[in-house]
């Protein structure tokens, strides 16, 4: 964070904070959606800019976010607007408060620290915990179940696909041959054991702990239903800003933003247009703004941070 927020008891610090605000530029009786709340970070500053009537919908899954960022932005009254929801249900979260559109989209598709930093949660290998992962209570699997119920080439299709974890094949095999696993702990030391001399500078469970965290809460899906509806629901004017943390989303990022930037998307080699496609977007940033030195310094997990921004025609 390149600046500390007013009121901010929170343990979490919001990414890429003073770009956010200043790209989706807030204006009084403007109308925002933060679709991963989170702590409430960004929609804090989004409501201070806005001030004095502009308003935010936060969306989030987790029960302890929302419990957090409700305690957090309380001060702004009935102009934050809390809904315990996935972001690919925006449109149907912006329709039932009344609203057609709004004027900008933040997303940031990060774990976030106090998801991390609870061990009971299971995000981490860094401290025991159930293997759960899942950003809800109320969703049907959890890592546990994915571990110790998958085929071993259903395992490794996770693990390469969603990790790309080169030894996808062996961390797999190892996996059902000693199941079953309840704990963080168990599975971080398996792998560990595993890949020991693979991996140099990172832990070895990193990429299948992604992998599997991925696949639990079906991120890149949902990633990939979401933005669309995205774009469906920005005025024109309005900006979407997209905060990614990995290859694989910065990926579905970057190609859905170039493809809705222009109008004809017909292969290169056809002479005559015949898709009809007109853009929908102008990007802002033709490559993604990235955390500075002093915000890595206080925050050490936006190093990997990619903030890309559109703003809808």
């Amino acid at each position: 964070m390149n600046a500390p927020i007013p009121g901010d008891s929170s343990p979490h610090l919001p990414v890429l904070y003073q770009e956010v605000i200043q790209a989706l530029q807030p204006v009084n009786r403007g109308r925002y959606l933060d679709a991963t709340l989170g702590a409430g970070g960004h929609s804090w500053g989004i409501l201070t800019a806005s001030s004095p009537a502009g308003e935010v919908l936060g969306l989030d899954l987790d029960p302890q976010a929302l419990a957090i960022a409700s305690q957090r932005l309380s001060v702004f009254g009935s102009r934050a607007h809390l809904v315990q929801a996935s972001y690919v249900t925006l449109l149907d979260q912006i329709h039932a408060l009344g609203w057609q559109t709004v004027d900008g989209i933040v997303i940031d598709l990060g774990v976030s620290s106090m998801q991390v930093d609870t061990p009971e949660r299971g995000f981490s290998f860094l401290a025991d915990g159930p293997l759960d992962m899942r950003f809800s209570p109320t969703q049907p699997a959890t890592a546990a179940d994915l571990v110790n119920h998958l085929s071993e080439q259903d395992l490794s299709e996770i693990i390469w696909k969603y990790g790309e974890e080169r030894h996808a094949r062996r961390v797999a095999r190892a996996i059902v041959e000693n199941r079953p696993f309840s704990t963080t702990a168990q599975l971080a030391a398996l792998i560990a054991k595993t890949l020991k001399g693979q991996h140099e500078r990172i832990h070895p469970a990193t990429r299948t702990f992604q992998a599997l965290r991925i696949a639990v809460n079906q991120e890149l899906q949902a990633l990939e239903d979401f933005l669309p509806r995205a774009l469906q629901a920005l005025h024109p004017g309005g900006r979407l800003a997209v905060i990614s943390f990995h290859s694989l989303e910065d990926r579905i990022v970057k190609q859905v933003f170039k493809r809705e930037s222009q109008d004809c998307i017909c292969p290169p080699e056809q002479i005559i247009c015949t898709c009809g496609h007109k853009a929908q977007i102008r990007l802002i940033t033709r490559r993604p703004l990235m955390a500075g030195e002093d915000e890595i310094q206080n925050n050490p997990r936006a190093r990997s941070a990619r903030l890309r921004i559109a703003e809808k025609i």
